[in-house]
């Protein structure tokens, strides 16, 4: 039997989330432990990893939550739904693979709720990045504690010799050793993550290899996105965390393994689980509050959070004039999505060579950004490929060109399979799925100053997501968790009620030598 999060186990005295001795604790406002009496209705509107944070952190202490989801499953961008197969096989279709980092304190301990050992978790050994021209890099036996972690990725690197290093800018390389969150954004927002790795001369090489696949894990090109996304990105995993670079998944489908587990734990915290609900639209209340029209059916509540991706925030804005101010809604119009990408699952009637890594970054292929071999860690894939004798493949292409022919786009993804793993080349394809989304947020240079905060005009109505700033070392699914338990603080603290206890990675360089040399640039 696991242990059961409680509360309490959410307090400073509480073991720390990883093995970091650096990780910053942050205390919410000082407050009694929970509602007594009549609580207040709180709307959470959106069911991904932020709406589910911030109902998790109020109805603990005892708000009354209804949570609206459009779609009829949740986890958001981590949501899975059942398909058939042609060889009769019903099988969960997601939007892909995800990286669970040990960084992800927040993430973890909201799964953690449902799962007190996070044992739906499984460690994949190696993050192997593989560009086509015959480089390969390796993060196994990378040293976990900064700055080894660092010097040791460079040392064992084959794209780094010592005439790349010695050709570097080491001055305007030296910010990289002191990031300082939110400052790194005053300092580095105004430039791509394209041209400030051009400004230090990093290796070129290296730059496709390594960095160009972490800044496409925003989904975005490198010349559009903000050098300090990437920055923030090399502080959160290189030399910010001693956590390391290597990460667990789930070992089931996303549904089975993590939101049907929290989703009961919810209900029986009172929560009110509205699925295939989109709310259409919310008028603010003149005594607080707001009421919301979902599914032909108006409620009045207290408070609402917004948990909603770029369109959904901008649709549900747009609809509803009244609530926040002209300000706020302007500054939600800018908000942009990034260029499509693109999800293949393949169903394939033979395995793929037993050396192949459960997951591999690539760099050259095309528009190929990663292949996963899903058998490898998943049940419900491991259990098909054992009954067939066959492997499960995903690829996924991130950025693509929206002008792009979709199906040519899918070929051609297939085609790159084929290179990086040529046994896959005489297999034949049992089935496929091809899911395109263009739904992510895109953080382009210059924009930070206009990105709504969790706060807004209105101290009853409160943002959380992945889209949202937050001032701290958080990125992607951390982000998204983070925002949602500082959205349900938010409007805790308003009550006087002592909201969740949060960690970070240090929000600045934690070496004090590396902050000395960084001071001289």
């Amino acid at each position: 039997m696991t242990s059961r999060w409680t509360p309490e186990n959410a307090r400073p005295t509480a073991p720390r989330r990883g093995r970091d001795r650096q990780a910053e604790v942050l205390h919410p406002a000082a407050g009694r432990p929970r509602f007594a009496g009549e609580a207040p209705r709180v709307a959470v509107v959106g069911g991904g990893i932020a709406g589910l944070a911030a109902a998790t952190g109020l109805a603990e202490r005892g708000a009354r939550v209804t949570l609206y989801e459009r779609e009829p499953t949740l986890g958001g961008r981590l949501a899975g739904w059942p398909v058939d197969l042609v060889d009769g096989s019903r099988v969960t279709m997601s939007r892909g693979f995800h990286a669970f980092f040990r960084q992800y304190y927040n993430l973890r301990g909201l799964l953690r709720r449902a799962d007190g050992g996070l044992t739906m978790l499984t460690a994949v050994p190696d993050y192997p990045l593989q560009h086509s021209a015959g480089m390969r890099d390796s993060f196994a036996k990378v040293p976990r504690t900064p700055p080894w972690s660092a010097a040791g990725f460079a040392a064992l690197s084959p794209t780094f010799g010592w005439r790349d290093m010695a050709r570097m800018d080491p001055r305007a390389a030296l910010p990289l050793l002191d990031v300082r969150v939110p400052e790194v954004y005053t300092a580095l927002d105004s430039v791509s993550a394209h041209d400030f790795l051009t400004g230090i001369r990093f290796p070129e090489a290296a730059h496709h290899l390594a960095f160009e696949v972490f800044s496409r894990s925003f989904f975005a090109d490198p010349r559009e996105l903000s050098a300090a996304e990437l920055v923030l990105m090399f502080h959160i995993y290189f030399l910010g965390s001693s956590e390391g670079l290597l990460f667990d998944v789930p070992d089931e489908p996303f549904p089975q393994a993590l939101w049907d587990p929290l989703a009961a734990y919810l209900e029986g915290h009172g929560v009110r689980l509205r699925t295939a609900t989109p709310v259409d639209t919310m008028t603010p209340l003149e005594t607080g509050g707001h009421r919301i029209t979902a599914g032909g059916r108006t409620e009045r509540f207290d408070a609402t959070v917004l948990a909603l991706d770029t369109p959904g925030l901008r649709a549900l804005a747009e609809a509803s004039p009244q609530v926040a101010d002209a300000a706020w809604h302007e500054g939600v119009a800018r908000l942009r999505t990034a260029p499509p990408f693109l999800v293949s699952r393949l169903w394939l009637d033979r395995p793929v060579r037993p050396e192949r890594a459960g997951f591999l970054g690539t760099s050259g292929y095309a528009s190929l950004d990663n292949v996963s071999v899903l058998d490898r860690w998943e049940g419900e894939a491991a259990r098909w490929a054992a009954r067939t004798g066959g492997s499960v493949v995903e690829l996924h292409a991130y950025a693509v060109d929206p002008q792009a022919d979709r199906p040519d786009e899918q070929k051609r993804l297939i085609e790159q399979l084929h290179r990086v793993y040529p046994e896959t080349a005489d297999a034949r394809i049992v089935d496929q799925r091809h899911e395109w989304r263009a739904d992510c947020p895109l953080f382009p240079v210059g924009a930070y100053p206009d990105r709504p905060g969790v706060r807004t005009p209105d101290p009853t109505l409160v943002l959380a997501g992945d889209l949202v700033r937050t001032d701290l070392p958080v990125a992607l699914m951390e982000r998204a968790a983070t925002s949602g338990f500082l959205a349900a603080n938010a409007l805790l603290e308003r009550w006087g009620v002592r909201g969740q206890v949060l960690w970070t990675v240090p929000r600045r360089g934690r070496s004090r030598a590396m902050r000395l040399l960084a001071g001289l640039a």
